[in-house]
């Protein structure tokens, strides 16, 4: 089964103008590497809040928003599955790749493991909740409808560089990309 990193490249070969917010740590150097752009925002610290980032994007601009999160993350702050499903944002579609483990902390295993995400998303009230896998992801980008994804990989980090930017170079390139 592949890894997070080949998830990022399956999900970045159809990402065109959309902004992406990427969950912390290894995940974040892993699509710099993969795909590094302006309209990428990688998260350098707060585990559990990519989500909470991409519903305030998608809720104050008109781009579709693409949340790259992980399984970790969303244990840690599940409230905001349910924050996200009572918002059903048109353009933000969140992407949980649930490899089983904390990937930037040395892949201990998280409890998600043992979880249907998906399900539990339709349980909150997504109305569009997925695995990657059954769907046509590049249609998905393009249905103006408020999705969870589920993406299960293999544990495993790549051997990413250190992203080169500083968090306020990230953060300005990607606000220029919002107010132009």
């Amino acid at each position: 089964m592949a890894t997070r990193v080949d998830g990022i490249k399956e999900i970045m070969k159809n990402i065109e103008d959309e902004l992406v917010v990427c969950n912390i740590g290894v995940p974040s150097k892993e699509l710099y590497k993969v795909k590094d752009r302006a309209k990428n925002f990688y998260m350098i610290g707060s585990m559990g809040l990519v989500s909470s980032i991409g519903l305030g994007l998608a809720l104050n601009q008109d781009n579709t928003v693409v949340v790259i999160d992980g399984d970790g993350s969303v244990l840690m702050n599940m409230g905001s599955l349910v924050t996200i499903a009572q918002n059903q944002c048109p353009n933000l579609i969140w992407i949980v790749i649930n490899n089983g483990a904390y990937g930037s902390t040395g892949n201990q295993d998280t409890y998600a493991k043992n979880l249907d995400l998906r399900k539990i998303a339709k349980d909150v009230g997504f109305e569009n909740a997925y695995k990657f896998e059954d769907i046509d992801f590049n249609k998905a980008l393009k249905s103006k409808k408020c999705m969870f994804i589920e993406y299960n990989l293999e544990p495993g980090n790549s051997k990413a560089p250190v992203i080169d930017l500083s968090p306020e170079e990230i953060r300005d390139r990607f606000m220029n990309e919002i107010i132009n």
